[in-house]
């Protein structure tokens, strides 16, 4: 039974990570490097709460999370392509912008700090019916499927096809790879990051939705807990690659359901909550070694 809880914990942790990486991939095949993932899942995430609660959809709430994070991608974007700022400057600037402007209207408009509740917030429902709990060792993971978590997992085995084998993926490809030589075969390469940025601005904002709507049904200023930056992580150990992006995601994931494991277990909490990170980091040096030693081949 535990194994089983831990399974199915482990994929819903995974679930706004995934999404997160799956755009920021995509980003970065186009040359863009997405340092603003988070502030992108944050504004997510409240926008999802706020529709969630007005119109009691969660359909219309994801939409609305990932079109509004979209457009501030699109937005971010623009400063990159077009105004030549520093891609990593301008992705911090925008996660501190974000955060700031969301403590404002969290503060002006909704006389509260760090957390909104709201009424009649409409989770996100699970896919399978509860009765397929009964089957052992995957029962309790398949029923705690949601929608976003099967839409993330169906990009994952969609993308590598549609990178590789359509138009689409071509352009982004020689866009990231070769800028000035798909610039001097037409490509409007400007376009396609504008383009790239907004698509991974759309899934930071599922991730983000899926943040608020998954259990807790809120917002709170502290609600990614710096997994946008753990997607950019897995995308790097992944090697832009989906599949093995993926396979790095659930190990953040499994990573994230034992460290509330060993929270309730006793072990001090600000210790704990190292993990993820020091395996971020660890990763990234794994990374970047990897990468020199193929340069010397």
């Amino acid at each position: 039974m535990l194994i089983e809880q831990i399974l199915a914990s482990s994929l819903i942790l995974t679930t706004p990570i995934l999404l997160a990486a799956m755009g920021g991939l995509v980003n970065r095949q186009a040359g863009i490097v997405n340092i603003g993932l988070e502030a992108k899942m944050l504004s997510g995430a409240f926008v999802a709460v706020i529709v969630s609660s007005a119109t009691q959809s969660w359909l219309i709430a994801c939409l609305a999370a990932a079109l509004s994070s979209a457009v501030i991608g699109w937005l971010f974007s623009l400063t990159i392509t077009r105004a030549h700022a520093n891609m990593i400057v301008a992705g911090l600037g925008l996660n501190i912008l974000v955060a700031g402007v969301l403590g404002f209207i969290l503060s002006w408009f909704y006389k509260t700090s760090g957390t909104l509740r709201q009424p009649d917030v409409v989770l996100l429902p699970n896919v399978l019916p509860s009765a397929i709990e009964n089957i052992p060792v995957v029962g309790l993971v398949l029923a705690s499927l949601d929608p976003l978590t099967l839409f993330a997992w169906i990009t994952v085995f969609c993308l590598p096809f549609v990178l590789a084998n359509t138009r689409i993926g071509l352009w982004i490809r020689a866009t990231g790879n070769a800028g000035h030589v798909s610039c001097a075969v037409g490509l409007r390469g400007l376009a396609i990051q504008d383009a790239s940025t907004a698509f991974a601005g759309f899934f930071a904002g599922l991730a983000g939705a899926h943040l608020a709507l998954a259990s807790l049904g809120l917002f709170n200023e502290g609600l990614t807990a710096g997994r946008g930056f753990i997607a950019l992580a897995a995308f790097y150990f992944g090697r832009d690659r989906p599949i093995q992006t993926a396979m790095a995601c659930l190990l953040f994931g499994f990573l994230d359901t034992t460290q509330i494991r060993l929270q309730t277990a006793g072990f001090p909490p600000k210790l704990i909550g190292m993990t993820p990170y020091l395996m971020v980091l660890l990763a990234l040096i794994f990374t970047s070694i990897r990468a020199q030693r193929k340069a010397r081949i």
